[in-house]
């Protein structure tokens, strides 16, 4: 089931256009439920491992083991889960979100969010393409991981730049790897760094990757410190939004150089949609009975996302990319390490 075979199939208008993406869905779904149930296992909590990890590595494991065996019935649903599926969960995300937390943060705060994603954006794409000479698309995703928050971005931006799947497992791969090092690093240098709790949890919510690893690296100093880190984490998670809106603004631009016509810049609706989640979630105060299970589906909404794009990573075209995203990676969580912990010391 190639990447091809879902672009025929999603255009295909023979059939019902509903039932015919329900295999696939289903498929997606199970992977993400299978995702989740992993996810609660012990070991896996432990090592903070998330259920958007272990869907996109059961996908590649089904995807390379017997793709060329999976039947094309499959295809539409994939691609839909892919897709819509993945912009649902965006938008439920926002559920993880208030505005309040975000001025909680303070004018320091929020400028530290602002110069760790706009520095590592720039510094992604200028190592990316000048150092490393990987394309745009690569870069950026690498990029994009790492600045804001980790897989969930990652797919975010794959919807406006439309990358060759490979290239968005791999970027996913990169932020999961770091990031689960952080879980052990930020606590084993903690006594080093000469912060208090508070200042530690700013240096954490803005320099680790994921949402879930902040609060493992939080929780491994006290619940106070979790509880400031995740709220500087989520801040960055807001300024997803803006990103979207310029790369897509770029995106146009590009095309218009290249074929010198003029279009319109795409709207990233799921992204305006994420906001106004954000901003109902503000003023009301959902009871965890109604809040908890909406999370949960948002969890396995991506979880299936990154199931459905596993299907469609062959290591073939992972080895094709090379190290070079990893190096990429890796020399943009130093700069994270070091350069968070330089602009915490200095607002200090």
């Amino acid at each position: 089931m190639s990447a091809t075979s879902i672009a025929t199939s999603a255009t295909n208008p023979a059939g019902m256009p509903i039932m015919r993406h329900i295999p696939g869905l289903l498929l997606a779904v199970a992977l993400g439920v299978a995702g989740l149930l992993l996810a609660q296992w012990a070991p896996f909590q432990r090592a903070q491992i998330s259920a958007l990890t272990i869907a996109i590595v059961l996908g590649m494991v089904i995807g390379n083991s017997f793709g060329a065996q999976l039947p094309a019935t499959l295809s539409p649903g994939v691609l839909t889960a892919q897709q819509k599926l993945l912009r649902l969960g965006v938008i439920l995300y926002g559920l993880r979100i208030s505005f309040g937390q975000i001025a909680a943060i303070g004018p320091a705060g929020l400028a530290i969010d602002l110069v760790i994603v706009v520095g590592t954006l720039a510094l992604g794409s200028f190592l990316g393409r000048r150092v490393f000479g990987l394309d745009r698309d690569n870069a950026l995703l690498t990029s994009v991981g790492s600045a804001i928050c980790g897989a969930a971005a990652v797919l975010a931006l794959e919807r406006v730049l439309k990358p060759d799947p490979a290239k968005v497992a791999i970027a996913v791969a990169t932020v999961v790897l770091f990031g689960t090092l952080d879980i052990f690093l930020y606590p084993a240098i903690y006594p080093y760094l000469h912060m208090d709790a508070a200042h530690f949890g700013l240096y954490t919510g803005a320099s680790v990757h994921e949402v879930a690893q902040v609060i493992a690296v939080g929780s491994a100093v006290d619940p106070a410190t979790a509880d400031s880190a995740v709220v500087v984490k989520l801040t960055r998670v807001m300024l997803l939004v803006p990103v979207l809106f310029f790369f897509g603004w770029r995106q146009v631009r590009l095309a218009q150089s290249e074929s010198g016509t003029k279009a319109k810049v795409p709207l990233p609706w799921f992204a305006l949609a994420f906001v106004a989640v954000s901003a109902i979630n503000s003023v009301v105060a959902f009871p965890p009975d109604i809040k908890g299970p909406l999370l949960t589906l948002d969890t396995l909404l991506l979880a299936a996302a990154m199931g459905a794009l596993g299907l469609e990573t062959r290591v073939a075209k992972l080895r094709a990319l090379g190290p070079k995203p990893l190096l990429l990676a890796a020399l943009l969580w130093v700069w994270l390490i070091v350069g968070g912990a330089a602009m915490v010391r200095f607002a200090a």
